[in-house]
């Protein structure tokens, strides 16, 4: 029997995600192993598992694919290691501490034997040999440099998360290649393609953007109605399957955007130059071009290879200024695009469409990379307007593709969409208890909870303090989003069909949709026989896209912690975001970092925990902390190798 093994130990917080694919439980000190779905390479976890103690694990590790000989079935099922069919995670990025490499992994806490010894402090990327259970032996990958170094922490985040951070030599050889040869490339294509030169076409992105996967064009017509071109980087021409390249592509599945940085998926010749929408220069595309009405009805769409030429590079805050102030440069062209963007988003919430906003930070970085300053990141007005053409395109491509598959079933033509399940009973009742602890309402005892209910109670705590923490539990009781060839729907945009076609720049599966649609277009389309392994792409593109996250996610937390680090001992306003056992959590309300106040630092009476209350009362006091209040808290402590804060209560 295979079975997919991931450890059952108490978690601080909530339960995590191992590799992407299985769930940490928080039940005791074993492990469980579930049966393994051989064709999609994951656990079936509606299978009863087996418990595994770690004496019994004979080297196995978090997610690792391993044979269990079944020891007993009563109380329950349990087992040992027998052999490890396949490793989770060979590669893991260790810190040279009173001489021991020791793995950064909280979860594998053994000192890794590389037959040689370097200095206290480096940060090594080191490849597991063998592992026994009692010693493990590797060998030295790449020397990261010193740690507590800007951009070697940053590079271990990403190593450690199994991404490179360089391209290997036949990668960069046909990059050059392509990138010299590209005037001529141009040149040739342009015989073939649909040709929008002639369009007015805009760019709007972040100004610290260093590629542009799309652009828009806007036509008035003769009879009122607009013609919008979104027109997306065609990637797809320059990563041809087979190629070094597309196989370096399909390994990253994505990029990874750190706090200063972007690991890029495809090398720097392609993505910051060739494929990259750049003004006043001739590009290749994959365009959707719709014929909507000043209402916001698609009349028409089309969709062809094409060459075009952007007019201007704005960033998000030019277009803004431009349309706060009602006089610019193509003023006329950016309040029709907001105005329809206003319409389309308009539909959409009246549909169901769940709006989860945005907490993203921001960090100012001096020479050395270390944080001098950190904020809150604010949506304006023009993300909204590029978000909704991209929607727009991202939904027709998919309607196009599913109802020619529909009408054709006999051929059994496949695609890859972007779907977003509905959320699981006990989520929806957990997220109403917790909700309901704060003093909101939004579920229905005699309906399931629709994504209507869920956006108005969204729109009902917009400017409250607790805003942030009930948004965040609220996406935390969704289920994921993720890449898969049967289509459900897309539950939190109310569509019935999605996928990704606009940035095939930074993702895979949106490359996988061109060359889907141009096999449609070209009346040679794809079918489910020639694609077979596209079910197994979608499950590795999710996993690949999940780790990029974490990775994104540990570098604001790394920078979080290396802002408080210079901040010991000040005072923050704060908000309660988490209470247990062992204490409660606090977020600054500036910075969005996080930090623990244990139950010894709360106050000089003795707290217990109330689940129920989401609250932690005061014996002798009856003084309560709750979940959403506001607090005055004492930075105390700081460990940037743990990632973690310490606070204490003022005037507790």
């Amino acid at each position: 029997m295979r079975l997919l093994m991931t450890p059952q130990g108490r978690q601080k917080g909530e339960k995590k995600h191992i590799s992407g694919i299985v769930q940490v439980t928080r039940k005791g000190t074993g492990y469980l192993a579930w049966p393994v779905d051989e064709k999609a390479d994951k656990p079936q976890k509606e299978k009863e598992d087996i418990e595994i103690f770690p004496e019994k694990l004979n080297g196995a590790l978090n997610g690792d694919q391993v044979e269990v000989e079944l020891l007993s079935l009563f109380p329950r099922p349990r087992g040992r290691v027998i052999n490890i069919a396949q490793r989770a995670k060979t590669r893991f990025v260790c810190t040279v501490k009173a001489g021991l490499v020791m793995p950064d992994d909280m979860r594998f806490q053994t000192a890794i034997d590389v037959g040689q010894k370097f200095k206290e402090g480096e940060k090594l990327l080191v490849e597991l040999v063998s592992f026994d259970g009692t010693t493990a032996k590797g060998r030295v990958m790449q020397n990261i440099g010193e740690a507590g170094q800007h951009r070697v922490e940053m590079n271990a985040i990403v190593l450690e998360h199994g991404f490179s951070t360089t391209f290997p030599p036949e990668v960069m050889r046909e990059a050059q290649e392509i990138e010299k040869n590209h005037a001529q490339i141009i040149e040739e294509e342009a015989k073939k393609r649909a040709d929008y030169r002639d369009k007015l076409t805009f760019t709007i992105d972040p100004v610290d953007a260093k590629d542009f996967d799309d652009a828009l064009s806007i036509e008035t017509l003769p009879d009122g109605n607009y013609e919008i071109g979104v027109h997306i980087a065609d990637a797809t021409y320059f990563c041809a399957p087979g190629t070094a390249i597309d196989d370096e592509a399909v390994k990253r599945g994505t990029s990874v955007y750190l706090v200063d940085a972007t690991i890029p998926m495809l090398p720097h010749e392609l993505s910051g130059n060739v494929c990259s929408l750049k003004a006043d220069e001739d590009r290749l595309a994959f365009s959707a071009v719709f014929k909507i009405t000043k209402g916001g009805d698609v009349l028409e769409r089309s969709f062809a290879k094409s060459i075009i030429r952007s007019n201007k590079r704005f960033t998000y805050e030019q277009a803004q200024e431009i349309l706060d102030k009602n006089e610019g440069e193509h003023i006329e062209a950016l309040t029709i695009l907001r105005d329809l963007a206003r319409i389309m988003r308009k539909q959409r919430e009246q549909q169901g469409a769940i709006d989860f906003g945005d907490n993203e930070v921001k960090f100012q970085l001096d020479e050395k990379g270390v944080p001098v300053g950190v904020v809150r990141k604010v949506r304006i007005e023009t993300n909204l307007l590029i978000e909704e053409f991209m929607l727009l395109a991202n939904r027709e491509v998919a309607k196009y593709v599913s109802k020619l598959a529909e009408k054709n079933p006999e051929h059994g033509l496949v695609f890859l969409y972007r779907i977003h399940d509905d959320p699981k009973a006990d989520r929806i009742d957990e997220l109403a208890t917790f909700v309901r602890a704060i003093g909101y309402e939004f579920s229905n005892k005699k309906r399931k909870p629709s994504a209507k209910d869920i956006g108005k109670l969204l729109d009902d705590i917009k400017g409250t303090p607790e805003e942030h923490l009930i948004r965040t539990a609220t996406l935390r009781s969704m289920a994921k989003a993720i890449y898969s060839t049967r289509n459900i729907g897309h539950f939190g945009l109310a569509f019935d069909y999605y996928t990704h076609f606009t940035s095939p720049i930074r993702r895979y599966p949106d490359m996988l949709v061109h060359r889907i649609l141009a096999s449609h277009l070209d009346g040679k389309p794809i079918t489910r026989r020639e694609y077979s392994t596209l079910e197994k792409m979608c499950l590795t593109a999710s996993e690949q896209e999940a780790k990029a996250v974490s990775a994104e996610r540990d570098s604001i937390r790394y920078k979080q912690v290396e802002y408080l680090s210079a901040r010991v001992g000040q005072e923050f306003d704060a908000v309660i975001s988490g209470v247990t056992d062992w204490g409660i959590y606090v977020e600054d309300k500036i910075s969005a970092s996080e930090g623990l106040v244990r139950m010894k630092a709360i106050g000089k009476d003795f707290f217990e925990h109330k689940p129920k209350e989401y609250a932690v009362v005061g014996q002798r006091t009856q003084k309560k902390y709750a979940l959403g209040d506001t607090v005055r808290v004492k930075l105390v402590a700081t460990d940037l190798a743990a990632r973690t804060a310490d606070f204490e209560l003022v005037n507790a």
